[in-house]
């Protein structure tokens, strides 16, 4: 468990960076930049996307050459860049160079750490595993949301500097982050060098390939968090009140995540994963009905339900169905077809608020959950999962 602690470590420092910044952005394009819902949803589709076509070719070499330790490396070094691009954003056209320079680095890091995770963890506590990563990765957002509401309820005004300084300061945990990743220790496998690997989607397995189709076609109606925050802003919720919503939403998650994926260990991980796509569908149709921001806090707390019984258990299903010597691959081939469909589902809520109102992407999403929950019963009808 000692890697998984390390890489732990890792995401939590990387999330305080990244999560001083993520809440922000929605607002700072488009109150301090003047772009439209539209573009927020062009941008965050285009960096989520573009950055996962990545995760299946590194998850493939991390199996490959066995340096997934060295991928992890280059991957949370992109987190630093893509902060330091941001800084010297002025326009929406730098603020995407910036987010894709980031997902770019979160593309080439996620298979190769998951599976590390994976490796490190014994095979019937791999729910608890990748859920104590959650729980710290999780942990870190959190931190990072109280310290932006901190600098920003610290600003006299809501300006381009007030967003830059919290810019600025982000970087020092995105570097801690890359320097904690040299005491993982490499794992033996590594030191044998690189092997012939064979991957095929043919050959896997039939119930695998139907639930990586499931996590694309899901994915098509879980748009990015930013349309949720962007829901808060449009009922009049203050920047600070967001950031807090957001906070509230990362306790949520951080507090559960763990138990959910040492739960899944002893019931299946089936069971929680439908009830995970149950919650969705309940809050995503909650936002959609909702019209006084004071209720959202609520909604916020719930949503963090559902990404604590969905993001580590869905991590620790792949790796107890997929083939051990391309585990990496098919972390990262989910990962991948997750990303890609986040074009479409951003471009699509932003698109119907534009045309049909802030409820319409709400009221999709929920109709895109509860197809999930019903799809993922009927794939694993059979299995004790």
């Amino acid at each position: 468990m000692y890697n998984v602690v390390i890489l732990g470590i890792v995401s939590l420092l990387t999330d305080i960076s990244t999560e001083m910044v993520y809440p922000l952005l929605p607002i700072f394009l488009t109150s301090s930049l003047g772009v439209s819902p539209a573009i927020v949803g062009v941008i965050e589709g285009i960096a989520e996307s573009l950055a996962s076509l990545l995760k299946v070719f590194s998850g493939y070499i991390g199996d490959k050459t066995k340096r997934k330790k060295e991928l992890a490396i280059v991957g949370y070094g992109g987190s630093f860049l893509g902060k330091a691009v941001l800084l010297l954003a002025g326009s929406w056209g730098m603020v995407l160079l910036a987010r894709m320079i980031d997902r770019l680095g979160k593309g080439i890091r996620t298979a190769p750490r998951d599976a590390l995770i994976a490796d490190a963890a014994d095979p019937k506590a791999r729910g608890r595993a990748f859920g104590l990563h959650r729980a710290m990765d999780t942990l870190g957002a959190t931190v990072g949301v109280a310290i932006a509401y901190l600098l920003l309820t610290g600003s006299s005004a809501m300006s381009n500097e007030a967003f830059k300084r919290i810019f600025l300061l982000s970087m020092i945990p995105a570097m801690l982050g890359v320097l904690a990743l040299f005491l993982v220790r490499q794992p033996r496998a590594a030191r044998e060098g690189a092997k012939s690997l064979s991957f095929s989607w043919g050959k896997l397995n039939g119930k695998l390939k139907a639930f990586l189709i499931l996590a694309f076609v899901f994915t098509l109606g879980n748009s990015s968090n930013q349309f949720l925050l962007l829901k808060a802003s449009h009922l009049g919720a203050s920047v600070p009140t967001v950031l807090l919503m957001y906070l509230v939403y990362n306790l949520s998650y951080g507090a559960l995540s763990y138990p959910a994926g040492r739960f899944s260990d002893k019931v299946g991980r089936k069971r929680v994963l439908v009830a995970g796509y149950l919650i969705y569908a309940l809050v995503y149709f909650a936002f959609a009905r909702v019209s006084e921001a004071s209720n959202l806090w609520l909604l916020f707390i719930v949503y963090g339900f559902y990404i604590a019984f969905t993001h580590g258990v869905e991590k620790a299903l792949l790796a107890d169905i997929a083939p051990a010597d391309v585990r990496g691959t098919v972390m990262g081939l989910h990962a991948t077809l997750v990303g890609v469909a986040l074009l479409p589902a951003s471009l699509i809520a932003g698109f119907l608020w534009d045309w049909l109102g802030a409820a319409s992407p709400f009221y999709f999403g929920s109709i895109m959950g509860l197809a999930a929950a019903l799809g993922l019963v009927y794939i694993l009808r059979d299995e004790t999962l």
